[in-house]
């Protein structure tokens, strides 16, 4: 974290979040990567008890008004616990996101405000079993009867399907209707009938209670639905700015803990007669660290700001696909170089690196994987670019024969 672009209020929620992170007893983190505990409620109840859960959101709602330069603060602290910890502390902000966007005053009282009290949990149900990356291809639909849907399909991989009191589930409305209108988003509580099928072994990110849930005909009143009929595509893509931004500010605080353990560990190891941070082997690693994760924080607050201004929707798009991307795979070179530093020691359970190597992988795959991060910045790069007029200097012009016509051949 860059600490010129804090000013002293973000300071103070930094520390807020540091000592929540603090308070998260060691013996927890123990058994929620040993699969004992699969979903630690008393964390969120703790972080609610701070008020420091859905900071963006309105103090009419237990928030605090704060913006998106704030939360990245707050997140990329949380990132310094285990994954699975930050991924339930930002379902917060991201289910929070749809009531705080498109729903009504009755579902912000009946649903966001409890959530941001910890007295109710949420979870987000978007992938399917032959989805995945294919979000538009759902085939979980909702029939409506009188006042009430219906829903059956299943969706998995869903952070919370053990533990949560309610999902935000997408479903077909209008299969027949173009993708970005055929579905609509519904807050589906769990004991409304929704079967937990399976719960993942999970190679990292382990005690969140990812799984698979079913739906049979489960019946949902029409005032559960978020937004309109049809309006599921939009609220999609607003809620994959929360989605992207968390897993990016989140992840800076795992690869910093891991470089700071693997720096204070070079500092300490002797070979050869020398602390090992002497050889250039290793403390050419750091300086690339280091920078790697200060130019990933810097394209975060930069993402955060032009989310704040509200100053391009694409613009917005691109840069949280850029920063989604670029700070997961940043962590994850970090936490690799910091395993290598350390050699055989940062492979075994004494130290945390090889929980921090499995927990980061599963962040360039999901919130929408980097290759899919990749099709987004390049699609909305050309989109910008060519749709652009005569503002800049044109610099194709500045060669010596640029006006040889005839030799620029495109087909």
């Amino acid at each position: 974290m860059i600490e010129a672009m804090l000013n002293e209020s973000q300071k103070r929620l930094r520390s807020e979040m540091r000592e929540l992170a603090k308070a998260v007893p060691r013996q927890l983190i123990l058994d929620m990567d040993a699969d004992k505990v699969r979903y630690p409620r008393q964390f969120l109840e703790e972080a609610a008890e701070r008020k420091l859960l859905g900071l963006r959101f309105s103090p009419e709602y237990g928030g605090r008004g704060l913006s998106w330069g704030d939360e990245i603060i707050a997140l990329e602290e949380g990132g310094t616990l285990p994954l699975s910890l930050g991924c339930l502390y930002a379902l917060v902000s991201i289910c929070g996101e749809a009531f705080q966007a498109f729903g009504t005053e009755g579902q912000k009282r009946k649903y966001l405000q409890p959530t941001l009290q910890a007295k109710l949990c949420c979870a987000e149900a978007l992938t399917e079993p032959r989805g995945g990356s294919d979000f538009f291809g759902a085939t979980t639909v909702a029939r409506k009867d009188g006042s009430y849907y219906y829903l059956t399909g299943q969706k998995r991989f869903v952070v919370g399907a053990e533990g949560a009191d309610y999902f935000l589930v997408y479903a077909k409305t209008s299969p027949e209707a173009p993708s970005i209108e055929s579905l609509s988003l519904f807050v589906v509580e769990k004991d409304m009938g929704v079967e937990v099928k399976h719960i993942y072994g999970l190679m990292g990110t382990r005690g969140g209670g990812a799984g698979r849930i079913l739906f049979r005909d489960v019946k949902v009143p029409e005032e559960n639905m978020i937004g309109r009929e049809g309006q599921g595509g939009e609220i999609f893509y607003r809620m994959m700015i929360p989605e992207r931004m968390t897993s990016a500010a989140g992840i800076l605080g795992m690869g910093r803990s891991a470089l700071e353990i693997a720096a204070r560990y070079s500092d300490k190891r002797k070979a050869f007669g020398s602390r090992i941070r002497d050889f250039q082997a290793v403390s050419f690693k750091v300086a690339d660290s280091v920078t790697k994760l200060d130019a990933a924080s810097s394209l975060v607050h930069a993402t955060a700001l032009t989310i704040d201004q509200g100053l391009n929707h694409r613009l917005a798009r691109r840069m949280v696909s850029e920063a989604k991307k670029f700070c997961t795979e940043v962590a994850w070179e970090v936490v690799n170089d910091a395993m290598q530093i350390m050699g055989g020691i940062g492979y075994t359970s004494v130290y945390p690196i090889e929980r921090m190597l499995r927990d980061t992988r599963l962040a360039m795959i999901w919130t929408g994987t980097n290759e899919v991060m990749n099709l987004i910045i390049q699609h909305e790069y050309y989109r910008d670019l060519l749709s652009r007029g005569d503002e800049s200097r044109d610099v194709e012009a500045d060669a010596l024969d640029a006006g040889e016509v005839e030799e620029k051949v495109y087909e």
